[in-house]
């Protein structure tokens, strides 16, 4: 019998997906320290934990946070410290043809496995060069930074990896 595959990766950006900006709207912070920690933590809203964990997914920080996403966001949100995506710094991949500088080390990462993955930069540039180097489905979502990820997000995310919101 063949061993199960591994479950999609869920590559997840911070600001813009996590943390919006640039609207009006903004959930309220559940503690009140953590606007004066950092004023953009009381844009986090913590009711996306445990929708993120309920997906059927690996997930994977892939934020210039690092590990600061897993000291700081992690536990806010409820989730156990993630996978870190580490990011070589290639300045001569940025703005290539239209494509956002993460998109090749994700594919590197996801290694031919199907994958997700939440940013507000993504560009059609970024899913055509994932179309064709990347073996496996992928579903490169663009999150209104305005509003961050929303429940139509999500629905199509679980859609996607199978499992009706």
């Amino acid at each position: 019998m063949a061993a199960p595959s591994p479950r999609p990766l869920f590559f997840l950006d911070v600001e813009g997906p996590l943390i919006p900006f640039g609207g009006t709207e903004y959930p309220t912070a559940a503690d009140p320290q953590d606007a004066a920690d950092n004023p953009l933590l009381a844009r986090l809203d913590p009711a996306l934990g445990p929708r993120l964990l309920a997906l059927p997914c690996q997930l994977m920080w892939a934020t210039t946070w690092s590990d600061e996403a897993n000291e700081t966001l992690s536990p806010r949100l409820g989730l156990p410290p993630l996978p870190v995506v580490d990011w070589p710094y290639h300045s001569d991949d940025e703005g290539r043809g239209g494509m956002h500088w993460k998109t090749r080390t994700l594919l590197v990462w996801a290694a031919g496995r199907p994958f997700a993955w939440a940013d507000n930069e993504i560009t059609p540039a970024d899913r055509a060069w994932t179309a064709a180097h990347h073996p496996a489905p992928a579903l490169l979502d663009r999150v209104d930074p305005r509003t961050g990820l929303t429940p139509p997000d999500l629905a199509t995310l679980a859609h996607w990896l199978g499992r009706p919101a």
